[in-house]
């Protein structure tokens, strides 16, 4: 029986009452190209399960694995090696049918592991708190331009050059609705950071100014000075950390006076996917917490003195007036949370330091490798496991050129740029712990016929 709670009065009366024509009107923000005027074409109206699931299995089978190859994408996504046990304990019916702890007195393990999770997510971005999780980074980076302006009560966004193109592009698309100003720019090839141009652009007017650390070019800057600049102009600094590995040899934004760490946590815990599910980080300063989105669990005792875990603050328009809420996001991804939290205690924080050393290690004996071969120029002074090449010739195909030869040789900046003719030659390398000597040398083998 199909539930059907509105009639076609309702359903019009809703429609005036919004000043929609029809229901059209309501998605009238996607592109036309993109909307469907009728069945999907080339499908079948049926078609049996082993049929579907055959002709799934001859798609998949045209992808290259990222295991089965030498791999060096990156680009706010890495390949990292996750412990076996981490799946077998998210599996566990305890934790992977739990949804969200409504009633947080009967969801005390739920609790205490989003506690455990906010408190390594804590330590490794440098703040006094973090929440629950979010969806993903790019997400996380529009809660902070929003929690931002909130808290300042101003609405320029100064966006780095260096941060990501695509938190880029979610933010804008956010911003539409808010009415925030954002300030954005392509990046340069060159070694320096933008560092320099950002403290000339904050002005009285900003309320906060993005930076990713490392960059999408995977150049690590101070940002200390950042941090004294924004705030002497009464803006907040938010640091972007796509890479958390990197936290484990690098000062953590939030010692160098970010006011607001958001990032990916896919790296730890979370193995790559076709674009999720992922984890969204987010902390802050404890002076700003009741700013912050999403939901805190907290530890408390119970009436008898036993160690307890509650929902401490909860700014999500499910718990609160809409119109006190900060932000809409609807649940934290507690299952990759769980996994992030997961492999974190399995390496704990020395393990978290040779982990870091050791992609570090192997990203420099990749740089100096592809750097000796003819035409190549690496364009950093600085990075952690992953650098930006200057190629001789446009960097798309020679990528293409790679895959035919069963190496994932790294992603393009035409990829990521398609309209700045600067940044064609441009290529991203990463290299993690995965990454073997005969991968680099695969690589460069590759790299030095593509270009031939």
């Amino acid at each position: 029986m199909r539930y059907l709670p509105l009639t076609p009065d309702d359903r019009s009366e809703m429609l005036a009452k919004i000043g929609a024509a029809s229901i059209d009107d309501l998605f009238i923000d996607v592109p036309e190209a993109a909307r469907l005027t009728g069945p999907i074409r080339d499908l079948p109206d049926h078609a049996s399960e082993l049929s579907v699931e055959r002709h799934f299995k001859s798609l998949s089978a045209q992808n290259t694995v990222a295991g089965d190859v030498p791999f060096f994408l990156g680009a706010g996504a890495y390949r990292h090696h996750v412990p076996a046990s981490v799946d077998h304990l998210i599996q566990r019916g305890e934790f992977l049918t739990a949804y969200t702890p409504y009633q947080p007195e009967i969801a005390q393990g739920t609790l205490q592991m989003l506690f455990e999770f906010q408190s390594q997510v804590a330590r490794l971005f440098g703040c006094d708190v973090a929440n629950a999780s979010m969806y993903d980074g790019s997400t996380a980076c529009w809660e902070a331009v929003s929690m931002a302006a909130r808290v300042t009560k101003k609405r320029k966004a100064i966006l780095s050059s260096g941060l990501h193109p695509h938190y880029v592009s979610v933010t804008r698309t956010m911003a539409k609705f808010t009415r925030d100003q954002i300030v954005h720019r392509d990046p340069t090839l060159a070694a320096a950071t933008d560092i320099d141009d950002l403290i000339d652009a904050v002005d009285d007017e900003t309320s906060c100014v993005v930076v990713q650390y490392p960059d999408i070019l995977g150049r690590i800057g101070d940002l200390s000075k950042l941090a004294k600049a924004v705030h002497a102009k009464g803006a907040l600094l938010v640091a972007v950390v796509t890479e958390p590995v990197a936290l484990g040899a690098i000062t953590s934004p939030g010692e160098m006076g970010a006011d607001i760490v958001v990032g990916e946590g896919q790296s730890i815990g979370v193995g790559l996917q076709f674009g999720g599910p992922y984890v969204g980080l987010f902390a802050c300063q404890a002076k700003f917490v009741r700013q912050m989105p999403g939901r805190l669990c907290g530890e408390t005792v119970d009436a008898t003195g036993k160690r307890g875990f509650v929902l401490t603050l909860s700014t999500r328009e499910q718990h609160i007036r809409r119109e006190k809420a900060t932000s809409n996001i609807c649940t934290n991804s507690g299952l990759c949370a769980l996994a992030f939290s997961i492999h974190m205690t399995l390496l704990g924080e020395r393990g978290l330091r040779e982990l870091a050393a050791l992609n570090h290690a192997l990203a420099c004996q990749a740089a100096d490798r592809l750097a000796q071969l003819p035409g190549v120029e690496l364009i950093n002074d600085s990075f952690f496991n992953e650098f930006t090449l200057r190629l001789p010739k446009e960097a798309r195909p020679v990528v293409q050129a790679l895959a035919e030869r069963d190496v994932l040789g790294g992603v393009s900046l035409g990829r990521l740029y398609a309209d700045n003719a600067d940044l064609q030659n441009g290529l991203i390398v990463a290299v993690t712990e995965t990454t073997t000597a005969e991968d680099i040398e695969a690589l460069a083998s590759a790299l030095k016929e593509a270009l031939a």
